[in-house]
């Protein structure tokens, strides 16, 4: 088991992603094993909140905290008093899959995919839940116009929420550095400015 200081983080861009950090709060990680012997892949059991739809380019710290309390309220409007996690999200170097779990939690029924690469901001951190992890996604239409939505998921803890975030800073990197060498961003970019080049890996 590693323990180490982390830094809980934001990610956003302007319009493209940047990593924002906040101070460091020591936590405790260890390697994510599968939630349970059926299953051959691995993640955090969370319960999906759902998406809704938020404007604007520039996303600062905060912009989630809108978007999160109404998706907050539908969801414990529909609920009842015990509700169980019903997805698992593995976030990997260049997508984060969203696997929606059967009434049982345990068998995959739909999967939903996100590049890694159109993920504008994330953050564990939102005043009315400190459970709850938030990401903005720039979502490609058919028409190839874009809308920007905003997910959300509760986590069993605070702890597992900072995790999805550290996580997601790692597959930023990852994803940063592979389109940097492909030559898909500038060269002379760093990871805190992205050059308007920053593009997903299916365009």
């Amino acid at each position: 088991m590693l323990k180490t200081k982390l830094n809980v983080l934001t990610l956003r861009k302007e319009p493209l992603p940047t990593v924002i950090f906040h101070e460091p709060e020591a936590i405790e990680l260890c390697t994510t094993t599968p939630l349970m012997k059926t299953r051959s892949h691995t993640g955090c059991k969370v319960t999906y909140l759902g998406k809704v739809s938020t404007t604007g380019m520039q996303f600062l710290s905060g912009c989630t905290e809108k978007p999160v309390i109404e998706l907050w309220k539908k969801h414990t409007l529909a609920r009842e008093d015990i509700y169980p996690s019903n997805a698992l999200l593995e976030i990997r170097p260049f997508q984060v899959w969203l696997h929606h779990l059967d009434l049982k939690g345990e068998a995959t029924v739909h999967m939903d995919t996100f590049q890694v690469a159109r993920i504008a901001y994330c953050t564990a951190d939102h005043n009315i839940s400190p459970n709850i992890f938030a990401w903005v996604y720039r979502e490609i239409n058919d028409d190839l116009s874009y809308q920007m939505d905003c997910h959300a998921v509760e986590c069993e803890s605070k702890l597992e929420a900072k995790k999805l975030a550290h996580a997601m800073m790692e597959a930023f990197k990852k994803t940063f550095h592979s389109m940097k060498s492909d030559g898909r961003i500038h060269r002379n970019s760093s990871s805190e400015e992205v050059s308007h080049e920053f593009e997903s890996d299916d365009g």
